[in-house]
Order: C-alpha cells, then sequence, then structure tokens
C-alpha cells in the first residue's frame, strides 16, 4: 500500500452496472474535474443463479460493448486505469471470459493496447472440500453447514473478492482490470485504497457509489457519480450537472441490500458508519465524515449455483366474475384439481417429484402472501401456471394433462362452464431447466490471495511480438 494521501483521489462511478448505460459527457465532465480512475460493478446475484451456473451474462452483449467503448477511449486517452467488478453478470471463469472478449475486439477496433489484469476467483470443488474438512467454512442464515454433496451440485462456485487483488492489479499497471465476482463496494473502494486513502472514507464511498446515481436526488437524471475521497472523509456529487445528492439520499444508500444502516461486512473487515456525518458541501454535492474500517479475520463469501428440475408454463387471463368474487378459494380448488389431474393422467412412477403451482398475476403474485380484507377485486386477473418436474417431458405432459381444466375451470361447479384467455397457442410453454444458489457461505482465509489468481494480458506487448514473429 502508498503512504498516506496529501491530495483528494477522485473517481468515476459511471454507471449503476456495466452496460446500463455510461453518458459519454458525463465521463468527459468527470475526467475534466480530475478523476484518476473509473471503476464500475458489472453484475450482481439479483437476477437468480442462472447466470453463474449458465457462465452466461443477462446483460445484452451491444450494450456492455457500447459502455466499454466509450470507457476504454477514454481511458486511452488519459491513462486512468478502469476497474471492472463482477464480469459478465456472475463473476465466474465463463463470464469474465464472455466480457474479456468484449474488451479485446473494442480494443482493436479502437487500435489500443491497453494491458489488461484477469482476476479469477471461480473456485475448484476439491480445495472447497478441503477447506470444510478444515472447518473453515461456515454457513449463512438460513444456510445449512456444507458438505461434498451440495459441492459437488454446483456447476460453478465463486469468491466474493476483496480490494487486495484488485489493489495488486493495479500495482502491476494494469490499465483495464477485469474481475470475476467481487462485493460491489470493493470495486469502488480498491483504488482510493491503494493510493493510501483511509479504509473507513474508501469503502463508504464504495458503498454509497455502487449504483451509481441510485445515490442521487434524482436517480434517472443521469446515470454516474463522481468521488472525491481525502484524508478525513469523501464528497460525492452527480455527474449530471442537472441533479444533485443530499444528506437524505446518500446516506439512505446504506441500506440498499444491507439490513443495518450502520455496520456493513466486507472481506476483512466491518464498515461502521454510526458515527457518518452527512453534509451539503455545494449545491450538488455531499460530503460524509466520520466513517470508520474495522478489521476482522479475513472471510470471502461463497456463491454456488445448481442446476435443478425442469419447468412448464402457461398463462391465461381471467375476467369471470366468480373467480374475481373468490380469488383465494378459487386457487385452492383449483390447485387441487390440477394434482388431481396430472396423477390420473400420468403413472406415479413416472411422475416422481413433481409440482404445480399457480401464481395469481393482478392479486399476490409477486407476494404470494393474501390480501387484507376488503382489498377491492381487480377488473382481471393473469394466472400463471408452473409445472416443476425431473425432466422437460414430464413438466410438458404435466401441462399437457393440465391444459384443459386451465382454459374452462369454474369456480362454482355446476354453472356453465367459462372461458379464460390463454395468452399463446400452443398454451404451454417450456421453460427449461430451474437454477438455484446453493452455496451462501463464507470461507475463512488466512491470506486475502488463497483463493485468487490473475492472468495478464499486455497488448502491446503481444503486439510488438506479433510484429517481430512477421518480421
Amino acid at each position: 500500500m502508498s503512504q498516506p494521501i496529501k491530495d483528494t483521489i477522485k473517481i468515476i462511478v459511471p454507471c449503476g452496472s456495466l452496460g446500463a448505460g455510461v453518458r459519454e459527457e458525463e465521463i468527459t465532465f468527470g475526467l475534466e474535474r480530475g478523476a484518476q480512475a473509473i471503476a464500475t460493478d458489472a453484475g450482481s446475484t439479483d437476477s437468480g443463479a442462472a447466470y453463474l451456473a449458465l457462465g452466461k451474462s443477462k446483460n445484452n452483449r451491444g450494450a456492455v460493448k457500447r459502455d466499454l467503448t466509450i470507457l476504454m477511449r477514454a481511458q486511452a486517452a488519459t491513462g486512468v486505469p478502469i476497474i471492472v467488478g463482477t464480469s459478465g453478470q456472475a463473476g465466474g471463469d465463463l463470464n469474465l471470459a464472455w466480457t474479456r472478449d468484449i474488451v479485446l475486439e473494442v480494443a482493436r477496433e479502437l487500435n489500443i493496447a491497453p494491458k489488461i489484469a484477469l482476476i479469477h476467483c471461480e473456485q475448484e470443488k476439491a480445495r472447497l472440500k478441503q477447506l470444510n474438512a478444515q472447518g473453515r467454512i461456515s454457513p449463512l442464515a438460513p444456510s445449512q453447514p456444507l458438505d461434498d454433496a451440495t459441492i459437488d451440485s454446483c456447476e460453478h462456485i465463486v469468491a466474493a473478492l476483496g480490494v487486495e487483488p484488485f489493489v495488486a492489479a493495479l500495482e502491476g499497471g494494469a490499465d483495464i482490470v477485469l474481475a470475476g465476482r467481487a462485493t460491489d463496494t470493493a470495486v469502488i473502494a480498491a483504488f482510493p485504497i491503494w493510493k493510501g486513502a483511509p479504509w473507513g472514507p474508501s469503502w463508504h464511498a464504495g458503498k454509497i457509489s455502487e449504483c451509481g446515481l441510485q445515490c442521487a436526488e434524482n436517480p434517472v437524471a443521469g446515470a454516474g457519480v463522481l468521488l472525491s475521497i481525502d484524508s478525513e472523509g469523501f464528497e460525492v456529487e452527480p455527474l449530471s450537472l442537472t441533479n444533485r445528492c443530499t444528506p437524505q439520499s446518500v446516506s439512505g444508500h446504506m441500506l440498499y441490500e444491507n439490513s443495518d444502516p450502520y455496520r456493513l461486512t466486507e472481506p476483512g473487515g466491518v464498515l461502521d458508519v454510526s458515527q457518518a456525518d452527512y453534509r451539503m458541501c455545494s449545491e450538488r454535492a455531499v460530503r460524509v465524515t466520520g466513517s470508520r474500517w474495522e478489521p476482522k479475520p479475513y472471510t470471502m463469501k461463497l456463491e454456488g449455483a445448481a442446476a435443478g428440475q425442469y419447468q412448464t408454463i402457461m398463462l391465461v387471463g381471467v375476467q369471470d366474475p366468480d373467480v374475481l368474487a373468490d380469488i383465494d378459494g378459487f386457487h385452492d380448488r383449483f390447485l387441487e384439481a390440477l394434482y388431481a389431474r396430472a396423477r390420473q393422467c400420468i403413472p406415479a412412477e413416472e411422475l416422481g417429484e413433481f409440482h404445480i403451482s399457480l401464481r395469481m398475476y393482478g392479486w399476490n403474485a409477486v407476494t404470494g402472501m393474501k390480501p387484507p380484507a376488503g382489498t377491492p377485486t381487480p377488473p382481471e386477473l393473469g394466472i400463471l401456471f408452473v409445472a416443476t418436474a425431473d425432466t422437460q417431458e414430464l413438466a410438458n405432459a404435466i401441462a399437457h394433462a393440465c391444459n384443459p381444466y386451465f382454459f374452462h375451470y369454474p369456480s362454482i361447479m355446476g354453472k356453465e362452464l367459462p372461458s379464460y384467455g390463454f395468452a399463446f397457442t400452443p398454451a404451454d410453454i417450456p421453460r427449461g431447466q430451474i437454477y438455484e444458489f446453493k452455496l451462501n457461505h463464507v470461507v475463512k482465509l488466512d491470506d486475502p490471495f488463497e483463493l485468487v489468481s490473475t492472468e495478464w494480458l499486455d497488448l502491446a506487448v503481444e503486439a510488438k511480438s506479433e510484429e517481430q514473429h512477421h518480421a
């Protein structure tokens, strides 16, 4: 680490996640204000386990390439490093390679030759089994203690990076750092920590800015923010001149994905902001002081994604007044009838373990909780049928068996059969495999680099070698 800073360290956080829409004029503004680095997250677990299990990004490739083109053009012109965490949405090796390929493509198109550090944090199952046998892996609630079978069930497993591998990459002269799964905060905190800024303000600044403009008064009027970290604290301001940060918008972001507004656990310590002071320091910027870092034994969070059963879905729209007058009762009777229908049509030895659910959109599909008594009847209801089984063929067969009921099943028996409106034809849609997180654990480490490796791609050296080869 460098000596304590005398000057302010300025960082551009260009957007909430790479591919969300970097604004070129904001990058220009931040660089004109003296920004020394560009740091951004590129994914999360928010969209579920499929992206880690499959090694794919949910983001459009063109959108990510567009953002990287703007950032890499700025990097080439100014020399400021670009730091990206959780590459390709989930940060596994396949996700990292996907992002790397885009960077290489953009470099060729811009005719530039950056030095690239690729930080890998995907884990070998045998190594994790060793660590678990040594008692170094613990579950996070509500997970259970880890066993070998759970490790083996995962398609890919990653360990969330702290700041140390980023600092090492910057120290090694990286123009672009592409990292696997990292805490959103570490991606941003790493640069000021490398430059000697205090850990408390650095981590706190990273937490506040991790979602880009979400810490501003109007989170849709722009894309990014500018951080200024010094020896006493930090300032945050929008990169858009028509927006501003306020003490409320900044302090409130401590609650984003964090149940405790005062303490945030990260690899190697806890950020404590219980004594933090938030004040307007200009018309658009907030200054924060009093952030503290409490060193703790080093841990990294493990995330593992596994493939599960298969699903088939159907969607039907309902305006029948009898159904709308008794939605909860209809749900229960209908679901019971669908289970009976599936068992009637498919032999038990073929069915195996299966599940049917009905999700009542317009009523309680999001929460699954019954609305309070007296809740007005909606004008229509969207019912999503989901069949889950061991194979796609079985899930399809369950949907086919249930199709007639799903189209006509009445709320009141004996009345003329109603007709509901299928959204599509054919009505059943094979959804493929489902994916879930199996690991939600932490591993205790003596060395922050124990589960990390860094690969270097120096495009200038490679280009020179290629020239010599053809000479």
